[in-house]
């Protein structure tokens, strides 16, 4: 993987971009991107790129800065380089925060953490509502200024009411969903519509305990490592491709309150980076894996 930092060059976030793109491996694809921006008197700020040897794909995160004026047609000039190389790319301006929704249930540790670090602009999205099978955050969305959506679930109206949030999502171009504890199971029309733009939170890091209280189920096991995994959503319940994991060590002396509190502040964190990741474009889907350049 290679990084690169400017100097003395600088240029607006107006006037600054982030490509991405994967395609198959082959000689001079760096040369090729770098010729692109150099005629357009452009630089590069930071680019990383990686070859996965297993599987052949070659991938890479570019961004880049042109001189005002520069601009014009450069998306046509990125998708000709693009066919060119058979690559898959995005193009997304520096400043152009992604338009989000952010659900929850009733466990509120993600979704405060996600409006904090989203108040101070440590993390560049929009989120253009909270979306709930409860009402418990409707008072905390209000305080945020930003629309609640009650969405109740039961057997009988989860489709209806899946249809309704993938409405929602048209009316407001949401480009990404982050499930921040919540606790319905998707449907499989609904995670393949998804794909690749909903990032779900869970615990891991310990067997796997199903149904509720899992850290009270850990603390029975004498489990000494808990933690937290993001990863994308997929049909294939908490199988997704992932993005971040964390971990705490703990030990006998901490009850089954003392393993909650630690996993919740994990599961925060694990979050919180992995949503800020994705928005930075910094995340690459590779099969079931993903390549994830921080």
């Amino acid at each position: 993987m290679y990084k690169s930092t400017p100097r003395a060059l600088k240029t607006s976030h107006a006037n600054s971009f982030i490509l991405t793109f994967s395609c198959p491996d082959r000689i001079g694809i760096v040369h090729a991107v770098a010729a692109l921006l150099l005629e357009r008197s452009g630089y590069i700020a930071e680019a990383a790129q990686f070859n996965d040897q297993s599987t052949g794909p070659f991938f890479m995160r570019v961004k880049f800065g042109l001189p005002a004026g520069k601009s014009a047609g450069l998306q046509d000039d990125v998708q000709k380089l693009a066919a060119a190389l058979r690559s898959t790319f995005t193009l997304h301006p520096v400043d152009r925060r992604m338009r989000s929704l952010v659900m929850v249930s009733r466990l509120g540790h993600c979704l405060n953490d996600l409006l904090f670090r989203w108040r101070i602009s440590l993390i560049p999205i929009d989120i253009r509502a909270i979306v709930s099978n409860h009402i418990d955050y409707a008072d905390l969305a209000a305080s945020c200024g930003l629309p609640f959506v009650h969405l109740p679930v039961t057997p009988e109206s989860k489709t209806m009411a899946e249809a309704e949030l993938l409405e929602l999502m048209a009316r407001e171009q949401v480009e990404l969903v982050v499930l921040a504890r919540y606790m319905q199971v998707l449907s499989e029309p609904l995670c393949r519509a998804l794909a690749g733009r909903a990032i779900k939170i869970h615990h891991s890091f310990f067997p796997s305990f199903k149904g509720a209280r899992p850290y009270f189920q850990a603390h029975d096991r004498s489990v000494k490592i808990i933690g937290a995994t993001a990863h994308y959503v997929t049909a294939a319940l908490d199988e997704g491709p992932i993005i971040e994991q964390g971990i705490a060590r703990v030990d006998h002396a901490q009850g089954p309150e003392d393993l909650t509190a630690i996993g919740r502040d994990v599961e925060s964190v694990v979050l919180s980076r992995a949503v800020t990741w994705h928005a930075q474009h910094r995340v690459l889907v590779n099969g079931a894996k993903t390549v994830v350049f921080k």
